[in-house]
């Protein structure tokens, strides 16, 4: 059985295509079915993000099996052949290994070290054993892909650093304020910027947090998601009395807070220290507040620096990252290569359990005995045959290079029938 991943990616395939071929919805599902039922694919896999859609195959004939698949994720999407001839990779046995360990550990991802492609992993992996459509291969491939994910993260530092505009502004008053508990979160405006922030910040221990927006609505909505406090734009001044950290994002095209405010703020606050991240291009909050005592300023370029310094260090720690799945992928081929042997151990076991019990019943024909007496030859002769056979099992199992010529070898010799 060879091993083999059909898919596309966002680097090959723009977000349109990807979205025709995407499974979603119960379409997962279907597909799945579909797929496993395709007669040259005899275990099978989906998995569906929003960033890359690939099917993971256990075949006889992996060539026959990736044709199958693409003719069947053209039909199964009404995409024309022609759109996504061109498109679509092909990984077979080894490289199938490498690429799906490397996918699981976040090395395949647009942003590498991102955690989610795990989790989605996972569910893709217990769809399958849900639906009964992966076997003894893919069990082990997709174990495997997890554990190492897991190494990777355990012994490299390839998720740690900030490497997006939102988490970096996080990182930065985790700095300045060390423990998020007990602070309390302005976000000045209720944009996608800000609710990934928002997500950051609660992820960071914050439990109290305000929102200001000009739509009045989008703000309370955003609010309600992560139980904050909602407040109407002209009032933020008045709410940064309450405040430690300020994240403004509003898209205004000038200053919606300018030095003379933040100063009258300061003032009345006691000259409480305040952290700004103004993440809005162009920057709506005056650059020239940052003279003030107690004000801690950051405007996007800032971040920028940050992610760019961290994205370098999540390079260098992908590079550990990459040695440690070459590792894995070398012991589990070992694991897979030894699979070869099984059909020759079983053939051989079955052919000395044969005889064994054919001179047995010679014997017992000729020969009168008690149960006992009966008990103990049986005994004896499955430990004959235990014995000779043990050191031609081991050595199936543990040879390597000349796995192939041992199997060749025993099956002349003993005129072992059982299909590979």
């Amino acid at each position: 059985m060879r091993l083999l991943a059909v898919g596309l990616n966002h680097r090959c395939a723009d977000v349109s295509l990807r979205e025709r071929l995407a499974f979603d919805g119960p379409k997962l599902q279907e597909g799945l079915k579909a797929l496993r039922a395709l007669p040259e694919v005899q275990e099978v896999a989906v998995l569906s993000t929003c960033n890359r859609v690939e099917i993971y195959a256990a075949a006889r004939e992996p060539q026959q099996a990736a044709q199958a698949i693409k003719g069947f994720l053209s039909s199964f999407h009404q995409v024309p052949p022609e759109d996504i001839k061109d498109t679509l990779y092909v990984h077979t046995d080894q490289e199938a290994v490498r690429h799906v360990f490397r996918v699981a550990s976040s090395l395949d991802s647009m942003v590498v070290g991102e955690p989610q492609i795990l989790g989605q992993l996972k569910e893709a992996f217990q769809l399958a054993l849900q639906e009964r459509t992966s076997g003894v291969l893919l069990n082990r491939l997709l174990k495997k892909a997890i554990s190492v994910a897991k190494r990777v993260r355990t012994e490299t530092r390839i998720a740690e650093n900030a490497v997006s505009i939102s988490f970096a502004a996080v990182e930065l008053a985790q700095k300045i304020f060390t423990d998020l508990g007990d602070k309390a979160v302005m976000l000045l405006g209720a944009g996608e910027m800000a609710e990934l922030a928002a997500r950051h910040f609660i992820s960071a221990g914050v439990r109290h947090m305000v929102v200001a927006n000009r739509t009045y609505e989008r703000g309370l909505q955003l609010a309600q998601e992560f139980r904050a406090q909602a407040v109407r734009f002209e009032e933020f001044l008045q709410a940064m009395l309450q405040v430690d950290i300020v994240l403004c994002s509003t898209g205004a095209p000038q200053y919606v807070l300018s030095k003379a405010e933040l100063h009258e703020v300061m003032l009345r606050r006691k000259q409480r220290p305040m952290f700004i991240i103004d993440i809005s291009v162009p920057r709506n909050i005056d650059p020239a507040c940052q003279r003030l005592d107690n004000v801690y300023l950051y405007d996007v370029d800032d971040l920028q620096g940050v992610v760019d310094a961290n994205l370098g260090q999540r390079k260098k720690e992908a590079q550990r990252a990459e040695e440690i799945v070459a590792q894995e992928v070398e012991v589990f081929e070992r694991w897979r290569d030894s699979l070869q042997a099984t059909p020759t151990i079983v053939a051989l076991r079955r052919m000395a359990e044969e005889v064994k019990e054919r001179e047995l019943r010679k014997l017992l024909n000729r020969v009168q005995l008690d149960e006992a007496q009966k008990e103990a030859v049986s005994y004896m002769a499955t430990a004959i045959v235990n014995k000779l056979l043990h050191p031609p099992t081991v050595a199936l199992k543990n040879s390597h290079e000349d796995r192939q010529e041992l199997i060749a070898l025993l099956r002349k010799l003993y005129s072992l029938q059982a299909e590979q």
